[in-house]
């Protein structure tokens, strides 16, 4: 929602993550083991939203919000270097005026030659939801940042957000939204567009495009990066409120017309804050994401072996009670990392990950218990990347002060 997910620039850092799993053809056989490392987070106290990019070279960036001075909010990052040691927190913004929101967080993305991208949320008006996305560079390790760019149509009192964005081989980055500002009106009200943008190599926002024009209101967007182009998934809004998944890929300079990666049904009359994630390496895509039609809550995920233009079979990977909150990483091979949030009685969850493996037929390996949570909104959106020889989770552990926790999941050979 990272959202920075796994792209090009992440390819030679996943390739170090375990030894290989099997070709995607190879019938998956005992489980991959899997083991929780403790990790010591750089966030602040009082720390929360975080979100997760990595490097060319495997240093992950880490990005929190946090109360600071002055009644203000303040977008802090730190770098884990490849040794395992975190840098002093960098300050990105701080200001009074900061959108903070459990479901829609900023990021810091890195981009060719050592420049970092940083997208924030902030107030345009009196409204509840009246925010922008701002952009901005910086080409001194965090130090200074330049000018504060908005992607979308600028001066509309209305909600954008939910933004993913990936770093692009020219040097700049694309970027997926939400843009409310764009939207009509029809019969359901405003709807909400989902728009595309793009980051120069040398900066500022070099182009906008409306892939969809009538999007799910407040789910996150993801974006990912094939050898045939990017590849975006978002949660639809149909005319009768049917809320499913569906995919769209840039193919010579044109989105190719959405559609639903699996036909779940769920109508809902209201936004679940539940979007999914994507991960691509070459031409595999795997999606995963929550739904609950029938109010039956489940997690699935797909694969695909053509760049996202047809999906296998989903394979639900949840306990029976999941609140979703979705997270996905290839790994080598034919694996793949699922993280999500699972129920486990009144407010309590538990952050769980689960191996799934195979090719178009994938199979769920047993999950695995990261971390004690809380079902509640302020426990947020868990975010993992692949990093020397592990993935790298953070979450938010609510509580008065909350705090952002960091651990390594190892996937190894069968035991």
């Amino acid at each position: 929602m990272r959202l920075f997910r796994l792209s090009f620039l992440a390819a030679s850092a996943a390739a170090a993550l375990l030894t290989a799993c099997g070709t995607a053809n190879d019938a998956p056989s005992l489980p991959l083991a899997l083991r929780v490392e403790a990790d010591s987070s750089p966030a602040d106290v009082g720390a929360a939203e975080p979100n997760l990019s990595v490097t060319a070279d495997g240093r992950v960036l880490l990005s929190w919000l946090a109360p600071a001075a002055d009644s203000t909010t303040a977008l802090r990052f730190a770098v884990r270097d490849l040794g395992g040691a975190w840098s002093a927190p960098r300050e990105v913004i701080r200001r009074k005026d900061l959108f903070v929101n459990w479901a829609d967080f900023p990021s810091v993305v890195p981009l060719a030659d050592g420049r970092l991208l940083a997208h924030w949320l902030q107030r345009n008006g009196e409204g509840p939801y009246a925010y922008d996305v701002r952009l901005s560079e910086s080409r001194d390790d965090g130090a200074s940042w330049g000018e504060r760019v908005t992607p979308h149509t600028p001066g509309i009192e209305a909600e954008h957000g939910f933004a993913a964005l990936l770093p692009t081989a020219d040097g700049g980055a694309a970027m997926v939204l939400l843009d409310g500002g764009a939207g009509v009106e029809d019969s359901h009200g405003k709807a909400m567009h989902l728009a595309y943008a793009t980051w120069g190599a040398t900066g500022g926002v070099t182009s906008r495009a409306i892939i969809d024009h009538r999007v799910c209101d407040c789910c996150q967007t993801g974006i990912a990066m094939t050898t045939r182009g990017p590849v975006v998934v978002y949660r639809d809004r149909s005319d009768d409120e049917t809320r499913d998944m569906y995919v769209t890929r840039l193919v010579d300079g044109a989105w190719t017309e959405p559609r639903a990666i699996h036909a779940d049904g769920w109508k809902i009359n209201g936004c679940p804050v539940n979007g999914p994630a994507i991960s691509a390496v070459g031409d595999t895509v795997v999606i995963a994401w929550f739904a609950a039609p029938g109010d039956s809550a489940r997690v699935q995920v797909v694969r695909s072996t053509d760049a996202g233009a047809t999906f296998g079979a989903p394979v639900r990977v949840d306990g029976g009670a999941p609140t979703g909150r979705v997270d996905i990483e290839l790994l080598p091979g034919s694996a793949a990392l699922v993280s999500w949030m699972e129920r486990t009685g009144g407010d309590s969850a538990e952050v769980r990950a689960r191996v799934v493996r195979g090719g178009r037929s994938l199979t769920a390996e047993p999950h695995l218990v990261v971390s004690n949570s809380s079902a509640t909104r302020s426990s947020g959106f868990p975010r993992m990347v692949p990093m020397n020889g592990g993935v790298l989770m953070a979450w938010t552990m609510p509580g008065s002060p909350s705090a952002v926790r960091t651990a390594i999941v190892r996937v190894g050979a069968p035991e």
